[in-house]
């Protein structure tokens, strides 16, 4: 078994508002210490060409230390849910319904992750009909949550068992960077076609500092991130002011 430390929803500048080229994120998330990035890249502006250009610029971009991942962030009509999908599978749509979306995604192999259910109260749209197509669900998206993981996304995942808690970036630039990991089981090298099946056999789990994320949640850690996350909105305002008066 090939344990890989994987960094999840990450955006290039192939998405309408992503910052970095695929070989800076290669090159910089290497260095930070992870053998491979889940790429996925909003769908607004893909179709079935610019995918497969994609992912051969994924091959391309990919080094001896980090291999990147391909894959596509759909969201629905109303840019409302929003849904990561990685595996060997075709484009499958701009802006197609949830419950489409996922079925299509579930028929062509493909490993899908409802992401950041707290974003315009996403939770209270999915539909229990959704849950067998769904292969994951964010505990814990940096960018939307902050330095917490999403108390309604833990309930929910301590209720479907089995779906795969993830912790996620949503990297677009460098202020999402934070200790949180996914680590695959591959039964072979590290190549695209073995994290797509340690995706669907769900071989994969979260960290956050270094240990299983769920731990923190079960002692005083939980706490403690919660009191960091309201500090950090709090201050969020202030911050926002010094760094307006600093450009």
């Amino acid at each position: 078994m090939n344990l890989v430390t994987v960094a999840a929803h990450v955006h290039s500048d192939w998405s309408y508002d992503g910052t970095w080229s695929l070989s800076k994120i290669a090159t910089t998330f290497a260095r930070l210490g992870f053998d491979a990035v889940l790429l996925a890249e909003h769908d607004r502006g893909f179709d079935a060409e610019m995918w497969v250009a994609y992912r051969g610029a994924c091959r391309q971009a990919s080094t001896p230390h980090c291999l990147l991942v391909p894959g596509v962030e759909y969201s629905d009509p109303t840019n409302s849910v929003h849904v990561p999908v990685w595996g060997e599978i075709p484009f499958l749509g701009e802006g197609v319904a949830t419950g489409e979306l996922l079925r299509r995604a579930d028929e062509s192999g493909g490993f899908a992750v409802v992401a950041h259910i707290g974003r315009r109260e996403a939770w209270r749209l999915i539909e229990p009909e959704w849950l067998r197509f769904i292969g994951g669900l964010e505990l814990w998206n940096r960018k939307y949550d902050g330095y917490a993981p999403n108390a309604i996304a833990f309930d929910l995942l301590r209720r479907h068992d089995n779906l795969v808690p993830f912790v996620s970036l949503d990297f677009h630039t460098a202020r999402q960077f934070h200790p949180l990991a996914m680590t695959l089981e591959l039964t072979g090298e590290l190549a695209v076609e073995h994290v797509f099946d340690a995706l669907r056999n769900r071989c994969a789990r979260p960290t956050a500092f270094g240990i299983h994320a769920l731990r923190l949640l079960d002692g005083p850690g939980w706490p403690a991130l919660r009191a960091l996350e309201r500090t950090r909105k709090r201050a969020a305002p202030f911050v926002a002011q010094v760094r307006s008066k600093a450009q």
